[in-house]
């Protein structure tokens, strides 16, 4: 209806002329997003998992120093790498594990940020061969935006496991990997943290759903509008700011140098 349609526009012009995105550095938001992640439950097994964001220079990367955790992140814990995952200042040793990461880089110039965790939920379906399903409005944002890597390629160090996990993302926001956990890829750091939170999320209601019956689909239709909606950039930053004010409510020194 014209109608139903005038009050989207209306929407749409609000959101982009009453709403202020974030203005933190892309470090001091890797740090949020650490906190914020970890808070949620993505760092809960210690040290496995991986935030990454490009550099202002072509062919960096943001990274945790090694040995560092999300809950302790702090502007210093993060180091620059070359495109072979090399430290800049020589010295400082970055998660290994982080090298397929450079591979979603090369094959997506539009993706300036990447998480990867073990949350509970997601790694629990990551056994059992089935994929995301995207049946409340909430796992909507994952509707044909969630790939599925189906066989494991086993502990990502190596190059051969940045090729698979690329080429199985091929373009989309996120990937369920099997016997391993997540993986978000977005146009920000708050778009990948945000979509990180929302598919442990999606996934915890999908397993509370399966145990309880029959999945019902969202109508592709209706999932797609409400992904379209779900992914604006505003969205996504409004939802990022909300879990960062947490953050600094609970550690309000986390992003003094």
């Amino acid at each position: 209806m014209q109608a139903d349609q005038d009050i989207r526009d209306a929407v749409d012009r609000d959101l982009e002329s009453k709403t202020t995105r974030s203005s933190w550095s892309t470090v001091e938001q890797l740090v949020l997003a650490c906190r914020m992640l970890a808070a949620e439950g993505h760092w809960a097994n210690g040290l496995a998992g991986q935030i990454t964001a490009r550099g202002e220079q072509p062919g960096t990367y943001y990274t945790l120093k090694f040995g560092i955790g999300a809950d302790e992140a702090e502007p210093q814990s993060f180091i620059l790498t070359d495109d072979d995952l090399k430290p800049l200042d020589g010295v400082s040793l970055p998660n290994p594990a982080t090298r397929f990461h450079l591979w979603v880089y090369r094959a997506n110039p539009a993706v300036q940020c990447i998480v990867h965790t073990h949350p509970a939920a997601v790694s629990a379906l990551a056994t059992i061969d089935r994929p995301l399903e995207v049946a409340c409005m909430d796992a909507t944002p994952f509707y044909e935006n969630c790939g599925h890597l189906r066989e494991w390629p086993g502990l990502p160090i190596g190059n051969e496991e940045g090729r698979l996990i690329s080429d199985a993302l091929a373009g989309r926001k996120a990937l369920l990997l099997a016997h391993h956990g997540l993986l978000t890829a977005g146009a920000t750091v708050a778009e990948a943290a945000t979509l990180a939170i929302w598919m442990e999320q999606a996934v915890a209601v999908q397993l509370r759903a399966m145990a309880a019956g029959t999945i019902k689909p969202v109508p592709g239709h209706l999932a797609k509008e409400s992904r379209d909606f779900l992914l604006k950039p505003q969205i996504t930053d409004l939802t990022f700011q909300y879990f960062a004010r947490r953050v600094l409510r609970a550690t309000p020194d986390c992003l003094a140098a």
